[in-house]
Protein backbone atom coordinates (compact mmCIF):
# COMPACT_ATOMS: atom_id res chain seq x y z
CA UNK A 1 0.00 0.00 0.00
CA UNK A 2 1.28 3.62 -0.97
CA UNK A 3 2.51 5.93 2.05
CA UNK A 4 -0.62 8.84 2.49
CA UNK A 5 2.02 11.67 3.31
CA UNK A 6 0.61 14.73 4.93
CA UNK A 7 1.89 18.05 4.32
CA UNK A 8 1.44 20.47 6.92
CA UNK A 9 0.44 24.00 6.66
CA UNK A 10 3.41 26.24 6.37
CA UNK A 11 2.92 28.90 9.55
CA UNK A 12 3.91 32.20 8.31
CA UNK A 13 6.52 34.70 9.57
CA UNK A 14 4.21 37.13 11.28
CA UNK A 15 0.35 38.25 11.30
CA UNK A 16 -1.91 41.10 11.95
CA UNK A 17 -3.91 40.61 15.14
CA UNK A 18 -6.33 43.12 16.78
CA UNK A 19 -4.48 44.59 20.24
CA UNK A 20 -6.16 44.77 23.81
CA UNK A 21 -7.83 48.06 24.00
CA UNK A 22 -5.52 50.07 25.23
CA UNK A 23 -6.17 52.99 28.21
CA UNK A 24 -7.24 56.00 26.93
CA UNK A 25 -4.46 58.16 28.68
CA UNK A 26 -1.89 55.62 26.72
CA UNK A 27 -3.69 56.01 23.54
CA UNK A 28 -3.79 59.57 23.71
CA UNK A 29 0.43 59.60 25.05
CA UNK A 30 0.94 57.68 22.22
CA UNK A 31 -0.87 59.91 19.69
CA UNK A 32 0.59 63.16 21.50
CA UNK A 33 4.39 61.40 20.97
CA UNK A 34 3.83 61.24 17.40
CA UNK A 35 2.03 64.90 16.45
CA UNK A 36 5.64 65.84 18.00
CA UNK A 37 7.94 63.48 16.22
CA UNK A 38 5.81 64.74 13.23
CA UNK A 39 6.69 67.92 13.80
CA UNK A 40 10.15 67.27 14.40
CA UNK A 41 10.68 65.68 11.37
CA UNK A 42 8.75 68.74 9.20
CA UNK A 43 11.11 70.49 11.06
CA UNK A 44 14.13 68.52 9.97
CA UNK A 45 13.24 68.16 6.19
CA UNK A 46 12.93 71.76 6.01
CA UNK A 47 16.57 72.33 7.33
CA UNK A 48 17.64 69.91 5.08
CA UNK A 49 15.86 71.56 2.06
CA UNK A 50 15.92 75.46 2.94
CA UNK A 51 19.28 75.00 5.34
CA UNK A 52 17.76 77.43 7.81
CA UNK A 53 18.28 76.59 11.49
CA UNK A 54 15.11 74.38 13.41
CA UNK A 55 14.51 77.74 15.28
CA UNK A 56 14.18 79.91 11.45
CA UNK A 57 12.19 77.18 10.05
CA UNK A 58 9.61 77.20 12.81
CA UNK A 59 9.30 80.68 13.31
CA UNK A 60 8.68 80.64 9.41
CA UNK A 61 5.98 78.22 9.98
CA UNK A 62 4.26 80.76 12.58
CA UNK A 63 4.19 83.50 10.57
CA UNK A 64 2.57 81.87 8.10
CA UNK A 65 -0.01 80.84 9.62
CA UNK A 66 -0.58 83.62 12.46
CA UNK A 67 1.38 86.54 11.06
CA UNK A 68 1.83 89.64 13.41
CA UNK A 69 -0.34 88.44 16.13
CA UNK A 70 1.64 89.70 18.76
CA UNK A 71 1.50 93.18 17.29
CA UNK A 72 -2.42 93.03 17.27
CA UNK A 73 -3.61 92.26 13.53
CA UNK A 74 -5.45 89.06 13.32
CA UNK A 75 -6.27 88.57 9.64
CA UNK A 76 -3.71 85.79 9.43
CA UNK A 77 -5.59 84.28 12.04
CA UNK A 78 -8.71 84.62 10.85
CA UNK A 79 -7.93 83.13 7.62
CA UNK A 80 -6.06 79.84 10.14
CA UNK A 81 -9.84 79.86 11.42
CA UNK A 82 -11.54 80.33 7.84
CA UNK A 83 -9.27 76.98 6.70
CA UNK A 84 -9.89 74.95 9.59
CA UNK A 85 -13.79 75.56 9.04
CA UNK A 86 -13.45 74.67 5.35
CA UNK A 87 -11.39 71.49 5.86
CA UNK A 88 -13.67 70.64 9.14
CA UNK A 89 -16.84 71.24 7.59
CA UNK A 90 -16.31 68.56 4.98
CA UNK A 91 -15.40 66.08 7.42
CA UNK A 92 -18.34 66.59 9.60
CA UNK A 93 -20.58 66.12 6.66
CA UNK A 94 -18.31 62.73 5.84
CA UNK A 95 -18.60 61.60 9.49
CA UNK A 96 -22.03 60.14 9.63
CA UNK A 97 -21.73 58.19 6.63
CA UNK A 98 -18.28 57.06 7.54
CA UNK A 99 -19.64 55.47 10.96
CA UNK A 100 -22.38 53.79 9.42
CA UNK A 101 -19.61 52.44 7.16
CA UNK A 102 -20.95 53.87 3.70
CA UNK A 103 -17.61 54.69 1.95
CA UNK A 104 -19.10 58.49 0.98
CA UNK A 105 -15.89 59.43 -1.17
CA UNK A 106 -18.14 62.26 -2.76
CA UNK A 107 -18.06 65.03 -0.67
CA UNK A 108 -15.95 67.13 -3.50
CA UNK A 109 -19.18 66.47 -5.86
CA UNK A 110 -21.70 67.38 -3.32
CA UNK A 111 -19.88 70.61 -1.91
CA UNK A 112 -19.33 71.71 -6.05
CA UNK A 113 -23.37 71.09 -6.52
CA UNK A 114 -24.29 73.30 -3.24
CA UNK A 115 -21.84 75.39 -4.74
CA UNK A 116 -23.29 76.09 -7.94
CA UNK A 117 -26.73 76.17 -6.32
CA UNK A 118 -24.92 79.12 -4.28
CA UNK A 119 -23.89 81.06 -7.66
CA UNK A 120 -27.02 80.30 -9.57
CA UNK A 121 -29.03 82.18 -6.68
CA UNK A 122 -26.29 84.93 -6.22
CA UNK A 123 -26.07 85.85 -10.36
CA UNK A 124 -30.08 84.87 -11.53
CA UNK A 125 -31.49 86.71 -8.39
CA UNK A 126 -29.39 88.78 -6.75
CA UNK A 127 -30.97 91.71 -8.04
CA UNK A 128 -34.61 90.55 -7.44
CA UNK A 129 -34.77 89.41 -4.18
CA UNK A 130 -34.28 91.65 -1.13
CA UNK A 131 -30.77 90.99 0.74
CA UNK A 132 -32.03 88.45 3.97
CA UNK A 133 -34.48 86.81 1.84
CA UNK A 134 -31.59 85.92 -0.95
CA UNK A 135 -29.38 84.78 2.01
CA UNK A 136 -32.11 82.32 2.43
CA UNK A 137 -32.69 81.33 -0.67
CA UNK A 138 -28.97 80.38 -1.25
CA UNK A 139 -29.30 78.30 1.97
CA UNK A 140 -31.81 76.26 0.89
CA UNK A 141 -31.37 75.74 -2.67
CA UNK A 142 -27.22 74.45 -1.55
CA UNK A 143 -28.95 72.30 0.95
CA UNK A 144 -31.29 70.59 -1.26
CA UNK A 145 -28.47 70.04 -4.22
CA UNK A 146 -25.94 68.42 -2.10
CA UNK A 147 -28.70 66.18 -0.48
CA UNK A 148 -29.55 65.29 -4.10
CA UNK A 149 -26.58 64.89 -4.76
CA UNK A 150 -25.53 62.77 -1.84
CA UNK A 151 -28.76 60.77 -2.22
CA UNK A 152 -28.59 59.01 -5.19
CA UNK A 153 -25.59 56.37 -5.15
CA UNK A 154 -27.40 55.92 -1.24
CA UNK A 155 -30.87 54.98 -3.50
CA UNK A 156 -28.73 52.51 -5.87
CA UNK A 157 -26.81 50.87 -2.91
CA UNK A 158 -29.84 50.56 -0.44
CA UNK A 159 -31.76 48.93 -3.15
CA UNK A 160 -28.80 47.38 -5.72
CA UNK A 161 -26.22 46.53 -3.29
CA UNK A 162 -23.91 48.87 -5.88
CA UNK A 163 -20.40 49.57 -5.06
CA UNK A 164 -20.58 53.56 -3.12
CA UNK A 165 -16.86 54.15 -3.48
CA UNK A 166 -16.88 53.57 -6.87
CA UNK A 167 -20.56 55.37 -7.41
CA UNK A 168 -19.33 58.79 -5.00
CA UNK A 169 -15.83 59.28 -6.90
CA UNK A 170 -17.86 58.86 -10.70
CA UNK A 171 -20.68 61.90 -9.06
CA UNK A 172 -17.40 63.73 -8.45
CA UNK A 173 -16.15 63.67 -11.91
CA UNK A 174 -19.68 64.43 -13.28
CA UNK A 175 -19.91 67.28 -10.32
CA UNK A 176 -17.18 68.82 -11.96
CA UNK A 177 -17.53 68.68 -15.53
CA UNK A 178 -21.29 70.43 -14.69
CA UNK A 179 -19.64 73.17 -12.69
CA UNK A 180 -16.68 73.66 -16.23
CA UNK A 181 -19.76 74.01 -18.56
CA UNK A 182 -21.54 76.60 -15.94
CA UNK A 183 -18.47 78.37 -15.56
CA UNK A 184 -17.58 78.59 -19.29
CA UNK A 185 -21.35 79.51 -20.32
CA UNK A 186 -21.30 82.51 -17.68
CA UNK A 187 -17.26 83.15 -18.09
CA UNK A 188 -18.10 84.37 -21.57
CA UNK A 189 -15.73 80.97 -22.79
CA UNK A 190 -13.23 81.91 -20.11
CA UNK A 191 -12.83 79.35 -17.46
CA UNK A 192 -13.34 82.04 -14.36
CA UNK A 193 -16.45 83.68 -13.09
CA UNK A 194 -15.97 87.06 -11.90
CA UNK A 195 -16.69 87.70 -8.42
CA UNK A 196 -20.08 88.05 -7.07
CA UNK A 197 -21.45 90.91 -5.03
CA UNK A 198 -24.88 89.68 -4.42
CA UNK A 199 -25.33 87.62 -1.96
CA UNK A 200 -22.10 87.49 0.08
CA UNK A 201 -22.18 86.59 3.42
CA UNK A 202 -22.04 89.96 5.89
CA UNK A 203 -18.32 90.90 7.03
CA UNK A 204 -19.12 91.32 11.06
CA UNK A 205 -16.14 93.69 12.87
CA UNK A 206 -14.82 93.72 10.16
CA UNK A 207 -14.24 90.17 9.52
CA UNK A 208 -15.24 88.31 5.98
CA UNK A 209 -14.98 84.82 7.91
CA UNK A 210 -16.79 85.33 10.62
CA UNK A 211 -20.14 83.77 9.80
CA UNK A 212 -18.05 81.04 8.29
CA UNK A 213 -16.52 79.98 11.25
CA UNK A 214 -19.74 80.23 13.30
CA UNK A 215 -21.83 78.02 10.88
CA UNK A 216 -19.43 75.45 11.33
CA UNK A 217 -19.02 75.71 15.21
CA UNK A 218 -22.75 75.25 15.71
CA UNK A 219 -22.29 72.40 13.36
CA UNK A 220 -19.79 70.26 15.31
CA UNK A 221 -21.38 71.21 18.37
CA UNK A 222 -24.95 69.60 16.65
CA UNK A 223 -22.92 67.10 14.91
CA UNK A 224 -21.65 65.19 17.95
CA UNK A 225 -25.27 65.56 20.31
CA UNK A 226 -27.19 64.04 16.72
CA UNK A 227 -24.20 61.09 17.15
CA UNK A 228 -23.98 60.58 20.75
CA UNK A 229 -27.26 61.00 22.22
CA UNK A 230 -29.89 60.77 19.40
CA UNK A 231 -32.09 57.69 18.36
CA UNK A 232 -30.43 58.10 14.50
CA UNK A 233 -27.34 58.30 15.35
CA UNK A 234 -27.75 55.13 17.72
CA UNK A 235 -29.32 53.59 14.62
CA UNK A 236 -26.22 54.75 12.24
CA UNK A 237 -23.83 53.03 15.26
CA UNK A 238 -25.97 49.78 14.57
CA UNK A 239 -25.73 49.77 11.16
CA UNK A 240 -22.00 50.06 10.91
CA UNK A 241 -21.50 47.56 13.28
CA UNK A 242 -23.58 45.05 11.61
CA UNK A 243 -26.65 45.38 9.47
CA UNK A 244 -27.40 41.48 10.29
CA UNK A 245 -28.03 42.76 13.56
CA UNK A 246 -30.12 46.53 12.63
CA UNK A 247 -32.43 43.86 10.73
CA UNK A 248 -32.80 41.73 13.84
CA UNK A 249 -33.57 44.42 16.19
CA UNK A 250 -36.28 46.47 14.30
CA UNK A 251 -33.81 48.91 12.19
CA UNK A 252 -34.92 49.59 9.02
CA UNK A 253 -30.92 49.86 7.32
CA UNK A 254 -32.58 50.92 4.05
CA UNK A 255 -34.18 53.88 5.26
CA UNK A 256 -30.80 54.84 7.64
CA UNK A 257 -28.61 54.22 4.56
CA UNK A 258 -30.91 57.43 2.67
CA UNK A 259 -31.28 59.35 5.79
CA UNK A 260 -27.86 59.41 6.23
CA UNK A 261 -26.42 60.22 3.06
CA UNK A 262 -28.80 63.08 2.34
CA UNK A 263 -27.52 64.54 5.73
CA UNK A 264 -24.19 63.59 4.85
CA UNK A 265 -24.95 65.32 1.35
CA UNK A 266 -26.53 68.30 2.87
CA UNK A 267 -23.95 69.12 5.03
CA UNK A 268 -21.65 69.17 2.06
CA UNK A 269 -23.78 71.34 0.33
CA UNK A 270 -23.32 73.66 3.27
CA UNK A 271 -19.92 73.86 3.02
CA UNK A 272 -20.29 75.14 -0.97
CA UNK A 273 -22.25 77.64 0.07
CA UNK A 274 -19.91 78.63 2.39
CA UNK A 275 -17.12 78.63 -0.11
CA UNK A 276 -19.15 80.21 -2.63
CA UNK A 277 -20.65 82.88 -0.58
CA UNK A 278 -18.30 83.22 2.38
CA UNK A 279 -15.13 83.17 1.14
CA UNK A 280 -14.63 83.14 -2.85
CA UNK A 281 -17.80 84.66 -4.20
CA UNK A 282 -17.19 82.74 -7.09
CA UNK A 283 -16.97 79.30 -8.16
CA UNK A 284 -14.90 77.00 -10.49
CA UNK A 285 -13.61 73.42 -10.44
CA UNK A 286 -11.26 73.78 -8.24
CA UNK A 287 -12.96 74.98 -5.57
CA UNK A 288 -12.58 73.03 -3.13
CA UNK A 289 -9.29 72.06 -4.18
CA UNK A 290 -9.59 68.32 -3.33
CA UNK A 291 -9.88 69.00 0.40
CA UNK A 292 -12.91 66.31 0.37
CA UNK A 293 -10.59 63.50 0.38
CA UNK A 294 -8.56 65.46 2.86
CA UNK A 295 -11.57 65.31 5.33
CA UNK A 296 -12.09 61.75 4.89
CA UNK A 297 -8.91 61.44 6.58
CA UNK A 298 -9.48 63.96 9.55
CA UNK A 299 -13.01 62.28 10.27
CA UNK A 300 -11.61 58.69 10.72
CA UNK A 301 -8.42 60.13 12.64
CA UNK A 302 -10.80 61.86 14.69
CA UNK A 303 -12.55 59.10 15.42
CA UNK A 304 -15.80 60.59 14.08
CA UNK A 305 -15.80 62.26 17.49
CA UNK A 306 -16.42 66.03 16.27
CA UNK A 307 -14.70 67.73 18.61
CA UNK A 308 -10.95 65.46 18.34
CA UNK A 309 -11.88 66.00 14.32
CA UNK A 310 -11.59 70.17 15.61
CA UNK A 311 -7.46 68.99 17.15
CA UNK A 312 -6.45 67.19 13.86
CA UNK A 313 -8.45 69.16 10.98
CA UNK A 314 -6.14 72.25 12.83
CA UNK A 315 -2.61 70.19 13.04
CA UNK A 316 -3.25 69.62 9.35
CA UNK A 317 -3.79 73.13 8.30
CA UNK A 318 -1.26 74.64 10.56
CA UNK A 319 1.40 72.65 8.52
CA UNK A 320 0.01 72.77 5.53
CA UNK A 321 0.09 76.97 6.01
CA UNK A 322 2.61 76.97 7.74
CA UNK A 323 5.11 74.68 5.28
CA UNK A 324 3.40 76.82 2.29
CA UNK A 325 5.26 80.00 3.63
CA UNK A 326 8.57 78.18 4.35
CA UNK A 327 8.25 76.77 0.55
CA UNK A 328 7.24 80.24 -0.65
CA UNK A 329 10.51 81.70 1.23
CA UNK A 330 12.60 79.49 -0.09
CA UNK A 331 11.56 79.27 -3.70
CA UNK A 332 10.44 75.56 -3.69
CA UNK A 333 7.83 73.89 -5.33
CA UNK A 334 4.42 74.83 -3.88
CA UNK A 335 3.94 70.74 -3.37
CA UNK A 336 6.35 70.93 -0.79
CA UNK A 337 3.97 71.82 1.58
CA UNK A 338 1.38 68.95 0.78
CA UNK A 339 4.37 66.36 0.59
CA UNK A 340 4.90 67.29 4.15
CA UNK A 341 1.36 67.01 5.22
CA UNK A 342 0.88 63.55 3.59
CA UNK A 343 4.05 62.72 5.59
CA UNK A 344 2.23 63.78 9.29
CA UNK A 345 -0.44 62.08 7.95
CA UNK A 346 1.08 59.05 7.42
CA UNK A 347 2.51 59.10 10.41
CA UNK A 348 -0.69 59.58 11.92
CA UNK A 349 -2.58 56.57 10.29
CA UNK A 350 0.24 54.28 11.24
CA UNK A 351 -0.10 55.16 15.18
CA UNK A 352 -3.52 54.67 14.99
CA UNK A 353 -2.46 51.33 13.49
CA UNK A 354 -0.38 50.18 16.21
CA UNK A 355 -2.96 51.54 18.76
CA UNK A 356 -5.67 49.10 17.77
CA UNK A 357 -3.27 46.00 15.93
CA UNK A 358 -0.25 44.71 16.77
CA UNK A 359 2.28 42.31 14.93
CA UNK A 360 3.38 39.10 16.01
CA UNK A 361 5.71 37.05 15.07
CA UNK A 362 6.05 32.82 14.19
CA UNK A 363 7.70 31.41 17.38
CA UNK A 364 10.44 29.60 16.99
CA UNK A 365 9.73 25.94 18.57
CA UNK A 366 11.64 24.26 21.79
CA UNK A 367 13.82 21.30 20.94
CA UNK A 368 13.13 18.09 22.74
CA UNK A 369 15.96 16.42 24.21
Amino acid sequence: MAKVVTKSAREPMFHVAKRDDLPWWQAWGIRVITILISFLLVGLLCVVVTGQSFGESFEMMYSGVFGRLFQGHTTMLWKYLQEIAILLSLALALTPAFKMKFWNCGAEGQALMGGLASIICMIELGDKLSYPVLLAVIAVTSIIAGAIWGVIPAIFKAFFNTNETLFTLMMNYIATQIIAYYVYIKGGGSNVINPVEAGNFPSVAGNDYFVNIVVVTVITVLMYIYLKYSKQGYEIAVVGESQNTARYIGVNVKKVIIRTMIISGALCGVTGMLLVAGKDHSININSVGGQGFTAILMSWLGQFNPFIMVIMTAIVVFLRLGVAKVADTALLNSSFSEIMVGIVILMLVGCEFFIHYTIKFKQKKGVVA
